[in-house]
């Protein structure tokens, strides 16, 4: 059972008002540099438990009459085909697929912006997909000598250069698929026109992580640290902050680095050398002021941890990830003092592992139990997990069965006679398309297929790493799922 320790309609309100002081701090024209994830923020949620992973969509919803977003997207990345490894789509696709969304709810979509363009032909083809779907988009070049040649920078050869994006809200949000799409440049380059059009306007960053004002240590900002382990971010006293106000406050290295040229970029633009003292001034982040209860925000974090540590070793076992990630999570689990069993499923995971000497994985029920599932010739572990568990949870004898073979041999017809799968384990997916086929006709089918609910947000272990149909499901059930650095079988094409 979750613990709360976040009250997110506080959050909601305390951003909202902090946001409107900015807006009107800066003459009633605020652009507003959004990093993280507009949907689905589940990092968040479950660091801070009781934060909804939608609140920030559900907060530029609220200001909607006052909103509008200009989306930031990498012409590298389109060229590339970077994707979002939490998705499996690309970054364009992504791009798409919140503007649709986005637009659904009645917030304003102003227009796309591919930076960084230097004539990819993959860039070109998006750029056309979008004007021919009615899609306002716009191209921005290097600026020679960003971000050191200020005085070229604030010229008409430099933001000068970029087109001018026609706004009419008060709050332009400018918001990416990923990092490093060029969301700050877009939104200086933009403050640069909108005073050159004599028009007043500011800049202002949206944070949730580092928590400026959480201790440096505090197992959330640690969180931060272990989930950006790959772009080797550090989370640092903010020197700036410290020496102007006499105030400790947390930032990441990044930002503190970039201040200074970000500052004397602002105050050349704004002819103001006063703009802002701090990386942390130039936040709106009001995250540590919704938290409620600290022993259970530190507990959520410490799990997070482990299970960034789980993903770390996965993503280097197969390749994805590095060893230099992995040891960075390891120091911060050894400053903490933990270890991998201090999530509760792993052990019995392991332990009916070693018992049956096959795959196994373990899931935590709502209430605190603990249900195991093994491999077999008919079953991945991870389905005889999740089978287990919903016999548990609508109270059916283990020993009864809950699919005969009269529903699983055409789905091991279909996949070995049609498909041409050489495995006859049935994955999860397998499972659930039975369970609801079997559910018409089986009352006791349909009563554990009713407890699959009950399963969002259970913590789950699986003692060999999981291809991507079983982990998606999985994931889609809402198990926070957690994996041994182990491949599953001896075959080279996992």
């Amino acid at each position: 059972m979750i613990q709360l320790g976040f009250d997110n309609d506080l959050y909601i309100k305390k951003q909202t008002e902090h946001i409107k002081e900015r807006i009107a701090q800066w003459g009633g024209k605020l652009y507003l540099e959004f990093g993280g994830k507009l949907f689905d923020d589940y990092h968040a949620a479950r660091v801070l438990p009781g934060f909804d992973p939608n609140g920030k969509i559900r907060l530029l919803y609220e200001m909607r009459e006052q909103t509008e977003i200009i989306f930031t997207i990498s012409a590298g990345d389109i060229e590339k085909t970077k994707v979002r490894a939490d998705l499996g789509i690309s970054y364009d696709m992504e791009v798409l697929r919140l503007i649709d969304d986005i637009s659904a709810m009645g917030i304003s979509i102003n227009s796309v912006v591919i930076t960084q363009y230097t004539g990819q032909p993959a860039a070109d083809a998006f750029s056309h997909k979008l004007t021919t779907r009615g899609v306002k988009n716009y191209i921005h070049r290097p600026i020679k000598g960003y971000p050191t040649d200020i005085e070229y920078i604030c010229s008409d050869e430099g933001y000068g250069a970029n087109p001018y994006i026609a706004t009419t809200k008060p709050l332009v949000v400018v918001t990416a698929p990923g990092p490093g799409s060029g969301k700050l440049a877009t939104c200086l380059s933009q403050v640069y026109h909108e005073i050159r059009h004599g028009h007043v306007a500011g800049y202002a960053k949206f944070e949730t992580f580092p928590i400026w004002n959480l201790p440096l240590k505090h197992p959330v900002n640690l969180a931060y640290e272990a989930a950006t382990a790959d772009l080797a971010d550090v989370n640092m006293i903010d020197p700036f902050h410290l020496e102007a106000y006499g105030q400790t406050t947390v930032n990441y290295n990044r930002d503190i680095e970039a201040f200074p040229i970000v500052k004397t970029i602002l105050s050349r633009i704004m002819g103001d050398e006063n703009v802002y003292q701090s990386p942390t001034d130039m936040g709106v982040n009001m995250a540590g002021y919704a938290v409620c209860n600290d022993d259970n925000v530190r507990h959520a974090a410490e799990q997070e941890i482990i299970c960034r540590y789980f993903k770390a070793m996965c993503d280097a076992k197969q390749g994805k990830g590095t060893q230099d990630a992995v040891d960075k999570i390891k120091r911060i689990m050894q400053e903490l003092k933990l270890s991998t069993t201090d999530r509760c499923v792993v052990e019995p995971a392991l332990k009916r592992g070693e018992e049956t000497g096959v795959a196994a994985a373990a899931i935590e029920l709502p209430d605190g139990q603990i249900v195991t599932g093994k491999a077999s010739n008919l079953m991945s572990a991870s389905s005889s997990c999740v089978l287990n568990a919903i016999k548990r949870l609508a109270r059916i004898d283990d020993d009864l069965m809950l699919l005969t073979p009269i529903f699983l041999e055409p789905i091991l017809n279909l996949k070995i006679n049609v498909l041409g799968s050489r495995s006859s384990v049935l994955k999860v997916d397998d499972v659930l398309a039975a369970l609801a086929v079997s559910a018409a006709t089986n009352t006791m089918t349909e009563r554990a297929m009713q407890e699959l609910p009950k399963l969002r947000d259970c913590e789950m272990h699986s003692t060999c790493m999981l291809h991507s149909g079983d982990e998606g499901t999985l994931r889609k059930l809402g198990l926070r799922l957690t994996c041994s650095p182990e491949f599953p079988s001896k075959d080279l094409f996992f």
